[in-house]
């Protein structure tokens, strides 16, 4: 029995609850999972987890076991990191992102970094909600916005600058706001997944303006977003980056200039802990540095 491998099966169902998702993540079967933790209730002969139809849960000698697992394994990867071949890095890493954010900013930029890191596997999960790290089993999520949870560590590695912005033909038609007020006669885009909701947030030069917005178009998706801005529905506030080519090709319109909606930190969180993965690491230094001289996701900005 590889006591190692079947350590991380038990840990991993602990904190999924699910044996079919670790093999989905660990790409082998249910019932070798199910194996794996067997074997390890047979060696210490303890029952760790009671199963039922619908749950997994741990008894008082599996939640006793589950934690010395966790420093057990950290320890282990600390070790293998520091001698030999893992000290360049290497293994799965699996990384969350918003859709839009993945589509327009990290595939763009992943060749260059698999070409660098060529021992590196990626496992992209893009999706618009906030995943849990934990139960999905994720290494490193980038977010927009300011992170609330205190139990994971951030950094930030960009800002995303953000328009207030729709399509020519919806301005022929609605006619264009001239100050933040005005929105509210506007058939306005909403994004559902902002703390903020419908009310908008716009930087002017007598303080913050909080302006609550209506529409018949709302969404959690950042490319429903960006097809109802293009198809002419209505007036979003959006990242730059979300429109960079139709800006190129002035497709779209930008109003309030003089009203900025207020910017967005770009943050690269990932699980506390003694040990610092390398591969999580060099990833967000990649980004990092690559985000640092791209205007689209810097502090220095561009004209739209």
């Amino acid at each position: 029995m590889d006591r190692i491998a079947c350590m991380k099966s038990f840990v991993r169902t602990v904190e999924t609850g699910s044996f079919s998702a670790v093999a989905r993540e660990l790409e082998t079967t249910q019932p070798t999972i199910s194996k794996q933790i067997a074997a390890l209730e047979e060696y210490l002969d303890v029952q760790l987890l009671t199963r039922s139809t619908r749950s997994l849960n741990l008894t008082d000698d599996g939640e006793h076991f589950y934690d010395h697992c966790q420093r057990v394994l950290e320890a282990v990867a600390e070790a293998e990191a520091s001698v030999g071949r893992r000290k360049r890095p290497s293994g799965l890493l699996r990384v969350s992102c918003p859709v839009s954010f993945g589509q327009f900013q990290i595939m763009p930029r992943l060749k260059a970094f698999i070409d660098a890191y060529p021992e590196i596997k990626i496992d992209l999960m893009m999706k618009d909600c906030f995943v849990d790290l934990v139960e999905e089993g994720v290494d490193l999520a980038i977010r927009i916005g300011q992170a609330k949870d205190t139990s994971l560590i951030s950094h930030q590695i960009g800002t995303t600058r953000r328009v207030t912005v729709a399509s020519k033909a919806y301005f022929q038609q609605a006619g264009e706001p001239q100050k933040p007020e005005d929105l509210t006669e506007q058939n306005c885009i909403v994004y559902t997944p902002l703390s903020t909701g419908n009310e908008w947030h716009f930087q002017a030069r007598n303080g913050l303006a909080k302006i609550k917005v209506t529409g018949n178009f709302k969404t959690d998706s950042s490319v429903a977003i960006r097809q109802a801005v293009l198809s002419g529905i209505g007036i979003a506030v959006a990242p730059v980056w979300l429109f960079s080519d139709e800006f190129h090709r002035g497709t779209l319109q930008v109003v309030l200039q003089e009203y900025q909606p207020t910017p967005l930190p770009i943050c690269a969180v990932y699980k506390r802990s003694r040990f610092q993965s390398a591969k999580v690491s060099c990833f967000i230094d990649f980004l990092a540095d690559e985000f640092r001289v791209d205007p689209w996701v810097s502090d220095f900005g561009q004209s739209c």
